[in-house]
Formats: structure tokens, sequence, C-alpha cells
């Protein structure tokens, strides 16, 4: 009797396992034509997307498109991950935090010079300066308008002025002295919520100020070597420590390609990092696994602002819910981060599952998180 149910119980597990694996390999085929599907629209030229699950004992990665030169784009092929990078930045802040080195409550000026802070923020004839804090760059409730999309006075921002001069260089302070010329503030400092790259051009300058050493070089030594992101570094500015067989993949503002612009280095602490789907999920998952800060860390980057409908705003982390932006949909959670070319990489807890990847395409950042709910809701059909 007692070898019947040891055998029952062996065939119980087998079928179990032969379910799965035969569910997984039906959820694999859907996703390789989910990919495939999206990449047929107009606008893409090429992407990149890999996904990873412990708990669905599943990973893979894709690449689709091709360069210019008609070479294929490889699903090792670095990217431009724009936005992706202000969580870097906030990771490094809570770093410095941890060592004692900065206060999250403490006024940015206690660790900026005066010539870069002074004037910066004036509100209806007063300068609200002094009163912006850490967190607020943090959280984009600094009130500071945003250098990228918001317009001067006279209509400029820097996408249009990064379009007019191609080659052009930038540097920190020079970004710095482009906002303070012609932008104005939007509000006082901690009364409401408006994303902005400038916030984390002045927390990388922070960084630096505090580790007296260029921002790719802290970057290098605080978080692409100890993980080994090899494959990683600051555009223009670092290469990584090992070349990657491809060169980056192309970006596109609609029909025009933007990716040889040296007027890309004007997005610094903000996104300023060239990557790749495996190296970027090396450190989101060292992120949420607590190899990267302690778990109390983690945990001040998931306090929440609302940011927009079913959107939130952490440090450095934005966070989706599902339920809130699609009744429709399921209670599952994304949190990670959104770039303005369609790079992404998120963490979804429900699934244990993490997502990174590129379409390379500005107009496409709505079809990204369309494909990413499709995604997720493929997986969720997985489990058994």
């Amino acid at each position: 009797m007692k070898s019947q149910n040891i055998f029952l119980f062996l065939f119980a597990m087998f079928n179990f396992q032969f379910l799965f694996a035969q569910n997984i390999l039906k959820k694999e085929k859907n996703l390789d034509s989910l990919f495939q599907e999206t990449m047929e629209n107009d606008l893409l030229h090429n992407a990149l997307f890999r996904l990873e699950s412990k708990t669905l004992e599943f990973q893979k990665s894709w690449a689709h498109g091709h360069f210019n030169d008609g070479k294929k784009v490889e699903i090792n092929s670095p990217f431009h991950i724009a936005s992706l990078g202000k969580t870097f930045t906030a990771v490094t802040i809570a770093k410095l935090a941890e060592e004692g080195k900065l206060s999250y409550d403490s006024p940015m000026h206690h660790y900026l010079p005066k010539k870069f802070t002074q004037g910066l923020h004036i509100w209806q004839g007063k300068e609200w300066t002094r009163e912006i804090t850490v967190s607020h760059l943090l959280q984009h409730l600094s009130g500071l308008s945003d250098y990228f999309e918001d317009l001067t006075s006279n209509g400029e921002n820097m996408l249009a002025v990064a379009f007019e001069n191609p080659d052009k260089f930038w540097t920190p302070q020079e970004i710095l002295d482009f906002y303070k010329a012609g932008f104005h503030a939007r509000f006082p400092p901690g009364t409401d919520y408006h994303y902005t790259d400038t916030e984390y051009l002045l927390l990388g300058l922070i960084i630096e100020e505090l580790e007296e050493k260029p921002l790719h070089k802290v970057f290098q030594e605080r978080i692409f070597s100890p993980l080994g992101m090899v494959n990683t570094s600051m555009h223009l500015r670092s290469k990584p420590f090992e070349q990657p067989d491809t060169p980056l993949t192309e970006i596109y503002f609609g029909n025009e390609e933007v990716s040889g612009m040296k007027s890309l280095s004007s997005d610094w602490a903000g996104g300023g990092i060239q990557s790749t789907t495996m190296d970027i999920l090396i450190f989101l998952r060292s992120l949420f696994e607590g190899k990267l800060i302690q778990k109390e860390s983690l945990e001040i980057m998931q306090e929440w602002t609302p940011a927009s409908k079913g959107t939130y705003y952490g440090f450095g982390l934005m966070q989706w819910k599902l339920k809130e932006l699609f009744p429709s949909l399921p209670k599952l959670t994304l949190i990670g981060h959104h770039g303005f070319t369609s790079s992404f990489m998120y963490y979804c807890p429900e699934l244990d599952a993490y997502f990174s990847g590129t379409f390379n395409q500005s107009e496409y950042q709505k079809g990204s998180m369309d494909f990413l709910v499709k995604v997720l809701m493929e997986l969720k059909n997985t489990k058994i």
C-alpha cells in the first residue's frame, strides 16, 4: 500500500511538471507572436525585450529590426535607456544617505555651491530655492520646470535646441545655465507634482560634489562594476567594461533617426546611460532582492505620490496600478521606470516577473505600455 501511494505521488508530480512545461511552451509561443505583431507597427524600426521569472522558471530575450547598415539587431545590442537612468541616480543617492553623507529632508543647497542654486526657483516674486529638499528633487515635488519638454518664454526647450545643434556636447554646468537663463518655477516646493529632468540634473551635481568625482565614475564604482554590468556605461562619457559585439541601437523621434547626435549628452543624470536588456535586469533584480541598498532604503524609495490616473512616483521609481488604469484588468502592479524613447524596466511583484526593453521610438510610449499589459495578461494565465 505504501509503495502504491509513492507511485501515485510520483505520477502526480510528473503529470504536474509535464502540464507546467507544456503551458510554458504555449506561453512562449504566444509571447513570440505578440512581440512580432507589435513590431508590425509602421512607427517601429527596431526593438529589444527581455523577460525573467524565477517563479515561472522562464527567461528569454527578443530582438527585432536592422541597423541602417543592414546588420541585424541582436539580443545583446545596447540601447540608450533614457529616463530609466533616474533610478540609477536615486539608488546612488540612497547609498549616500545610508552612509550618512546626506539626508533626504535636508535642503539641497546644503550640498551644492551657491553658484548652482542661486535664483533657481522664483515663484510669484519670492525665491524658494532654499526650501527645496533632496526628497523634493527625487520625487518631482520641487516646482522646477523641465528643461527638456517645458517651454521658456521664447518657446525653446532642450529638445528643440538639441535638434538645432546636434553636434553640441553638453556639460552639466551648461545644462544648468540653459535652465536658469529661460525657465520659471511652476509652484512652491512640496505643494504639487511635476515630472522634470532638472531635478535629476541637480541630484547628479550633488552626487559629484559629495563623491568628488564625475558621475560616470561613481556609477561605475558603485553600481556597474559591483553588479557585473559589463555592457553598461554613461553614453558619450565612458566606455563599458566589455564592448558589445553590436553598436548602439538606433533611436527614432518619429521618422528621424537621432542616435548619432552628440546633443543627446544633454540627458545626463536623468537618463544618460547605455545598457543591454540583460544588464538592466541585473540592476533591477539586485535592487528588489536587497543586493544594492538596504530594505529600509527600498521602502523609502517606494513612498508614492500620485502622478496621474493609476500612476505614482517614489524616489526614482514609477508605480503603475493596472486596475486603476483599466478597471477590467486584474490587480497587477508594475514598479520600475519608463523612458522617452519607449524604453522600460519593471518588476511585477504579483507574478514575480521582471521586464526590460525598448522600442527606440519617442512616439510609441503608450504603445510600449500597452505591450507590457498584454505580456502581463499572458503571464497571469500561465500560472497553474
